[in-house]
């Protein structure tokens, strides 16, 4: 993989086994030249990753809209800074530079972001693997309320089974290297035809 959009927060909570995460995630990509797509923020999560890519000379993707443009949030030091008008059209714009979706923890907006990437790969528009970083057993709840929707009848096991789930960097990014998504044609194109 080129380059991995990785959804993050914009707090670093308040475990620093989660900043660890993020910097042994950036200290992945620089060394195996992946690029980084992240939301274009200097602090939390988002600025922990970016940071430790920078410091290595990676390359990294900043993609923030506009009303988040604000000096106390945007990483000056990111070269490639694209600038949106709104929310939705960021996940747009990382999409479509992007080989593959990393998440770490974080908040709304991070839960969103992997449940809309999910939602593609269940309507079959994008065919991406979508990592987890399951650090401290921190998304252990969401992965359980996933079984629960498999058990009551709302999602299927091989929706769920695109979310490729590991508690460390190498094993997720061995996952994500060898993840073959499902060889069907997008639902969308039946529909609209």
């Amino acid at each position: 993989m080129n380059r991995i959009v990785v959804f993050c927060g914009s707090s670093l909570g308040f475990n620093p086994i989660y900043k660890e995460a993020a910097i042994a995630l950036g200290n992945y990509f620089a060394d195996h030249k992946i690029g980084l797509v992240y939301g274009g923020a200097k602090i939390g999560m988002m600025g922990a990753i970016a940071d430790t890519i920078l410091a290595k000379k990676g390359e990294v993707i900043g993609v923030i809209p506009k009303l988040l443009e604000k000096e106390e949030v945007v990483h000056t030091e990111v070269e490639e800074m694209i600038i949106c008008k709104k929310m939705s059209e960021r996940k747009v714009i990382m999409s479509k530079l992007v080989d593959g979706y990393i998440t770490l923890p974080g908040g709304f907006g991070t839960l969103d972001e992997l449940f809309e990437t999910l939602t593609l790969g269940q309507l079959y528009i994008e065919q991406k693997p979508i990592g987890l970083l399951n650090i401290n057993g921190f998304f252990d709840a969401i992965l359980l309320q996933l079984d629960k929707m498999i058990a009551e009848g709302y999602l299927k096991q091989s929706n769920r089974d695109m979310l490729i789930v590991a508690d460390s960097v190498a094993l997720l990014m061995e996952k994500m290297n060898n993840y073959s998504a499902e060889k069907i044609k997008p639902i969308i194109n039946k529909v609209v035809k």
